[in-house]
């Protein structure tokens, strides 16, 4: 209930015992709800700095950028030289500067050579106009219409898009501010070089900033993606597979958590197919870091990165088996458990090896070996497949057949006990073909990008009497 206390206010009550009543009274005043939403602004600042440092670094170095132009503009003997142009550095950081080398080498290229081109043709085409008599203006908007509808069509082209899309639109813009702003300003040609030399000034030191404080190589990222992700696909194949074929007696409650997770380790590899694409086109703009050359193939990861897409897809379908509402009799998953666990063991250590190949960046001596392995497995789990008892005879019609008590002998087994285990011994089969297909990619990777040959001796477990397979 609530009494009237003062004109134009409220006061909120409860009936408690003994017929009496209690003012309510508030839990916290403003000044006390902002502190809270302070803290809590706060604290959830704090994780996301706490969670991926490189973000707060980013940010310190666009601070620092910012600071070094304003001081360049700010000091008179320099502010005289460009005057009231310094603003297009200022701008040039603001828009050009990203979290990763590649991405600001690209901005800084494209804004650069926009602004060059557009300049140059905008006085070009000023020139024209102005010699062209009553024609001027006609001139003038013709050439406007024409170069911006040429570089936006180019837009829509793909390739061109993935390189040289933001420097068509400050083409565009260049293009028709020097255009337009030099039909009324005088002097257009110093104008014209006072800017790009602010914006000269500005991509100069993001790129001297973003190379030599904290780098984040694109490259890199995308060499340590690729990397990982043939990881998740041997984790997500061998937990796929286990849990396919454990018993039902054995709890594994412990660490369910973590096998789950392993086993939909091939839903990154399917998602980080875009990633791989972006991180691709940014890495080709980056000068030789680390162990990558300026030519480094990287368009060749994106090829390996489809053909683990390949193989997640099958994975995928594979874990769907796991879901399946029809039970599997025992007896034939105790048939097919060893070839299977086999097959999906081989695949998985190639998996492995070529993540170690990109980690060191050496071909394997091994690997030959490897692929042998597998495709024996594949034979052995089709030869298993072959001989399996299907029964084709209802029950009823049936002949017993007498047998010795101590005999062992094979249990028939209906085609749809069969049918679900032999859709994962297809998908295995498959993706064992899929891996050959990667390991081809590899393959060319480490010739184009001239890996070294690994010096290590092969390990005992080869047997050194397989030839190994030919390509």
């Amino acid at each position: 209930m609530a009494s009237k206390v003062e004109p134009g206010k409220l006061e909120w009550r409860i009936s408690v015992d003994n017929e009496t009543t209690k003012r309510l009274v508030p839990k916290s005043g403003p000044s006390e709800r902002i502190f809270l939403w302070l803290k809590g602004l706060i604290m959830k600042t704090w994780r996301i700095g706490a969670d991926d440092p490189a973000k707060v670094v980013h940010c310190l170095k666009v601070g620092l950028a910012l600071s070094l132009v304003c001081i360049f503009y700010y000091m008179r003997s320099l502010y005289d030289g460009v005057g009231g142009n310094a603003m297009w550095a200022i701008m040039t950081v603001v828009v050009v500067f990203e979290s990763n080398v590649g991405a600001t080498f690209s901005k800084c290229v494209n804004r650069v050579v926009a602004t060059i081109l557009a300049g140059s043709l905008g006085i070009a085409v000023h020139w024209v106009a102005t010699k062209s008599g009553e024609a001027e203006i006609f001139v003038i908007g013709s050439s406007v219409f024409l170069f911006a509808f040429t570089a936006t069509y180019s837009r829509f082209v793909p390739s061109f898009k993935s390189r040289f899309d933001y420097g068509a639109m400050i083409f565009i813009l260049t293009f028709s501010l020097v255009s337009v702003g030099g039909y009324r300003v005088d002097k257009l040609v110093d104008m014209a070089q006072q800017r790009v030399s602010t914006i000269a000034v500005g991509t100069t030191i993001c790129i001297i900033i973003t190379i030599f404080i904290c780098p984040i190589w694109s490259g890199t990222q995308l060499h340590r993606l690729v990397q990982c992700n043939f990881v998740k696909l041997a984790d997500s194949l061998d937990g796929c597979v286990a849990e396919y074929f454990k018993k039902r007696d054995v709890s594994t409650n412990e660490n369910e958590d973590e096998t789950n997770l392993k086993v939909q380790g091939f839903k990154c590899v399917l998602n980080s197919k875009g990633i791989e694409e972006a991180m691709a086109n940014l890495a080709r703009w980056e000068p030789a870091h680390g162990s990558f050359n300026f030519r480094h193939p990287w368009q060749q990861y994106v090829k390996i990165g489809a053909a683990m897409c390949r193989c997640a897809y099958c994975l995928e379908n594979l874990s769907i088996c796991m879901n399946y509402e029809t039970e599997v009799p025992d007896q034939v998953k105790k048939h097919f458990r060893e070839t299977c666990m086999k097959l999906t063991a081989a695949s998985s250590k190639i998996l492995r090896e070529l993540a170690d190949i990109l980690k060191n960046t050496r071909r394997s001596s091994k690997m030959d070996f490897l692929v042998f392995d597998m495709n024996s497995a594949v034979q052995e789990l089709q030869e298993t497949l072959k001989t399996i008892p299907i029964q084709t005879n209802k029950p009823e019609e049936e002949e017993e057949v007498p047998s010795d008590e101590g005999e062992d002998r094979t249990i028939p087994m209906s085609l749809h006990e069969v049918l679900p285990v032999a859709t994962l011994v297809s998908l295995l089969i498959e993706i064992a073909a899929r891996i050959q297909t990667t390991v081809e990619a590899v393959v060319v990777l480490a010739n184009l990008a001239d890996f070294k040959q690994d010096s290590k001796k092969k390990t005992e477990d080869n047997n050194t009497n397989q030839p190994p397979l030919s390509s």
